[in-house]
């Protein structure tokens, strides 16, 4: 279980990894944008929207790696104080009856809408944009998928450790 745990959480490590550099990219695009607009009095809507698309890609994307390096919100005012074994049962509690069903329920509203956007390859956000809507709302689902994969590892975390394993 320690190997399938390791396995879904390189899945997340990479991603995330992978997504410092577009970060780094948007930065650049964006600077490229201010001094197109404000140096040379030129502007793009696609540069614009490429920000945009970055911008989503990164927070949809790197959701799971959030979640994997626990650097997600946690509102644990009673959480720090419990003991490791109380912290595995609240944390399995919260994966099966809170993560797992949110975000079936989000991937299933949202199919039909990726669906649907892709079966016309919708276009531009605005006229003169990223012919690639579909692309952008293709995010939900892997947004889901993603955040999924971690919740499983970190099940799979829990049940280590309330069998008492070094997780």
């Amino acid at each position: 279980m320690e190997r399938l745990a390791g396995a879904l959480e390189r899945v997340n490590a990479v991603i995330g990894h992978t997504l410092c550099w577009a970060a780094l990219g948007m930065l650049l695009l964006q600077f490229v944008i201010v001094l197109l607009r404000y140096v040379f009095g030129y502007s793009f809507i696609f540069l614009d929207e490429g920000v945009l698309y970055f911008h989503a890609a990164i927070f949809m994307l790197g959701a799971g790696y959030t979640f994997l390096v626990n650097a997600h919100v946690r509102v644990d005012i009673f959480y720090a104080k419990c003991t490791r074994r109380s912290q595995a049962w609240i944390d399995l509690f919260g994966h099966l009856f809170l993560l797992t069903p949110a975000l079936v329920v989000l991937m299933w509203f949202s199919w039909p809408y990726v669906r649907g956007s892709w079966a016309i390859l919708e276009g531009p956000i605005s006229v003169g944009g990223i012919p690639a809507s579909f692309l952008l709302k293709s995010l939900i689902p892997a947004y889901c998928v993603l955040l999924l994969v971690q919740g499983l590892a970190a099940l799979i975390r829990d049940i280590l450790r309330l069998k008492g394993h070094q997780a």
